[in-house]
């Protein structure tokens, strides 16, 4: 029987968690208009095959369910991307990028701010006021404020929706954080003439790319995940392509007594 409790280390302390309350942050994929939508990506199209008198549907008569699914991983919905996203590179994929799949994590909640020209704006300050800098994760999730339902389903396109301070991308490649995660639709403004200056300073692209450095768009945290320490979980198709719709899972972690624990080394 699986057990309801497991332990990790990071930098030299040791959390347990429950692997049986996994805290799902990805927005379905379904077909049709009102599904989440950015970068005027066509809406999720998933049509019954149909091969002479086979119809994949049982609904219709078929035997099986048989369906094509038409999507466009960075408009519809959850995805995680790669350098790939930037780059001409063909050997840069996600699925050549991220080897691992379980990260220490830290969410926190932060509200944008209103800059002069009307955008709103992820400050670096914002965010770092409440890391502990001397002990960065590895993951940082941003769940922006105010954190409305219709982020489910809210259609982004020519909206300039929020985006995050260049500044702040840059810090967390300084400091070794390999995944960014964040319920809006890009890091960067959605227009800004090709710029894309906070995924060329996550990713320090092209003087040092950080090759296994991801960034996760689109996610949803309801309100009732507090804010705090998580096991995080990533979940993607081996999709040849810089980008996959993904499956962001968090596990609250809760550290334990010192007196309880014998560290061998550390993993990182």
């Amino acid at each position: 029987m699986l057990s309801t409790t497991a332990t990790i280390t990071f930098e030299n302390r040791a959390y347990q968690f429950n692997p049986l309350q996994p805290l799902d942050l990805s927005l379905p994929l379904a077909s049709g208009p009102d599904q989440v939508n950015c970068f005027w990506a066509e809406p999720v199209q998933i049509d019954t095959i149909t091969v002479g008198n086979f119809v994949g549907s049982v609904a219709q008569g078929g035997s099986t369910n048989y369906q094509r699914v038409h999507l466009t991983p960075h408009g519809n919905g959850t995805h995680t991307e790669c350098y790939g996203h930037i780059s001409p590179d063909p050997a840069a994929t996600l699925n050549n990028c991220l080897h691992r799949f379980l990260f220490v994590a830290q969410l926190v909640s932060v509200k944008p701010r209103q800059q002069e020209n009307g955008d709103l704006v992820v400050m670096t300050e914002d965010v770092l006021a409440q890391l502990d800098q001397e002990n960065l994760p590895e993951a940082l999730v941003l769940r922006t404020l105010p954190n409305s339902e219709t982020k489910r389903t809210a259609q982004y396109s020519g909206t300039n929706p929020p985006y995050i301070e260049p500044a702040l991308a840059e810090y967390l490649a300084l400091h070794g954080v390999e995944h960014l995660l964040l319920d809006l639709p890009s890091v960067d403004r959605e227009e800004d003439g090709g710029a894309l200056r906070a995924h060329r300073a996550f990713w320090q692209y092209p003087a040092a790319i950080r090759k296994s450095a991801t960034i996760t768009e689109l996610i949803f945290v309801p309100d009732s995940v507090e804010d705090g320490w998580y096991l995080l979980q990533m979940q993607i198709i081996s999709l040849v392509l810089d980008a996959s719709p993904s499956k962001p899972v968090l596990y609250a972690l809760s550290p334990m007594a010192a007196a309880t624990v014998s560290f061998a080394e550390a993993p990182h």
